[in-house]
């Protein structure tokens, strides 16, 4: 890994961030993370770095798609808006947690976390596209370039069909002052981001959603940061399990207890924005999203700055 420099936790977390762009996913960033752990070309540190960073770049897949929703003749602020917010979000509950989490590996205080050997853990997305995509990679030999355009042509498509199942609302009915009743409360949220990701095992997958039923009026923009606070920690699943095929190292924490580790630091920092200083973290986060939207000249500047930083920290 020298000649990329990935020699520090800076750099690790430059790097996950930076691969996530590049393969529009976290899942996978984490799962290499993994195995340049367990080949002994990252420290126990720097891939708990790593997976934060890939954390990070997946979020920014949730923009992606606001803009593209943008794009197709939504309004900006009920579609770009979303991927801030999950960005902004993401950012500061995963930085915090990064530091917690350095912390706990450093003690070791979760190094006698143990689980016993379970089965495969399959999302419902991974079971209908995982064949799709191996038959037309490996059957077919189709570039990956077209892959890509694919990818997208399916995403756009899927959305157009989100889109017009989902019936119009009227505010002032009765069903939907009942279902805004929930939708309302952090918890509620928190637990329903935490079960949706928890079926798909994508964040990218559970945070999209949100882009089509915001701009259908179903939620609230100020509703979903809890959305996507349960939605962050129940993504690390399916890299939990993978963690648990790798053999632990001498002098190093298990790759099963850096993954728990990154959760439990995700978990301790969202409950205690929830429980202690949710309403003031709310308010912080809309006036800088405000901020960002108000004009397409400070959106590019956050667009670019977001884009830059993980080479920025891999430079580092």
């Amino acid at each position: 890994m020298n000649h990329l420099h990935v020699d520090g936790v800076v750099n690790a977390l430059g790097f996950g961030w930076l691969i996530a762009y590049v393969v529009l996913s976290g899942s996978p960033v984490a799962t290499v993370s993994l195995t340049l752990f367990d080949g002994h070309l990252l420290s126990g540190v720097q891939t708990f770095a790593m997976i934060t960073g890939s954390r990070l770049g997946a979020s920014f897949i949730v923009l992606f798609v606001g803009f593209v929703y943008w794009l197709r003749g939504q309004q900006r602020s009920a579609s770009v808006s979303i991927g801030i917010l999950s960005l902004l979000v993401t950012a500061s509950i995963y930085l915090p947690a990064m530091a917690l989490g350095c912390v706990l590996l450093g003690t070791h205080w979760l190094d006698t976390a143990r689980l016993g050997s379970v089965g495969s853990v399959n999302s419902i997305v991974g079971m209908m596209y995982d064949p799709v995509i191996d038959f037309l990679a490996n059957q077919l030999h189709l570039p990956d370039l077209i892959l890509f355009v694919s990818g997208v042509g399916v995403l756009l498509a899927a959305l157009r069909i989100f889109d017009k199942i989902l019936p119009e609302i009227d505010p002032d009915s009765s069903q939907f002052n009942r279902m805004s009743d929930l939708v309302y409360r952090p918890v509620f949220m928190f637990l329903l981001g935490s079960g949706v990701t928890l079926l798909t095992l994508s964040v990218s997958v559970s945070l999209t959603l949100l882009v089509p039923l915001t701009a259908k009026g179903y939620v609230r923009r100020d509703n979903i940061i809890p959305y996507i606070m349960g939605a962050n920690i129940t993504t690390f699943i399916d890299t939990l399990m993978a963690a648990l095929l790798i053999p632990a190292r001498v002098g190093e924490p298990s790759a099963f207890v850096i993954v728990l580790t990154e959760m439990f630091s995700v978990v301790v920092v969202s409950l205690l924005v929830l429980a202690l200083s949710y309403s003031g973290y709310q308010r912080t986060l809309e006036r800088a999203m405000a901020w960002i939207l108000r004009d397409n000249r400070t959106l590019g500047v956050f667009v670019t700055l977001i884009l830059a930083l993980p080479v920025l920290l891999l430079l580092m």
